[in-house]
């Protein structure tokens, strides 16, 4: 197979990646506990909608989490924990809503920031580090 980007453009891509976990962990202080694929998929999906929704579609966000039940602990542990806020739905009484905390919202807002700075960085060094096909 040819390759389109050499190992010196993998190893920055590498690099990225353990920049964006490092930024992941500082959101939470440190707390291991949230350095898992449940949560950035539970806390960035929350995130991406841009407002409240259905506990049971937040339930979903959690694709590597089979279980409806282990994803409601998740969705616990961070109501517990104060990452997120669960609501009454005014529009469907058989449902609640889930939100991010308005703390989690300004933390994560932060770490988009610090990741689109890096993914910038990483492009750049990515095409002094050979050669770079033009993106569609």
């Amino acid at each position: 197979m040819a390759l389109t980007y050499n190992a010196d453009q993998h190893r920055e891509y590498l690099g990225l990646i353990d920049n964006v976990g490092g930024h992941w962990m500082m959101v939470f202080a440190g707390d291991t506990d949230f350095y898992s694929a449940a949560y950035w998929d539970l806390l960035t999906r929350i995130w991406k909608a841009g407002g409240p929704v259905r506990k049971t579609d937040a339930l979903g966000f959690m694709t590597a989490v089979k279980s409806a039940q282990t994803a409601g602990k998740y969705i616990e542990t961070a109501i517990d924990r104060g990452l997120l806020i669960e609501a009454d739905n005014p529009e469907d009484g058989r449902s609640r809503l889930i939100t991010l905390s308005p703390d989690m919202q300004d933390k994560l807002d932060g770490f988009f920031d610090r990741c689109v700075a890096e993914l910038r960085r990483a492009n750049k060094r990515v095409d002094t580090l050979g050669p770079s096909p033009a993106l569609d």
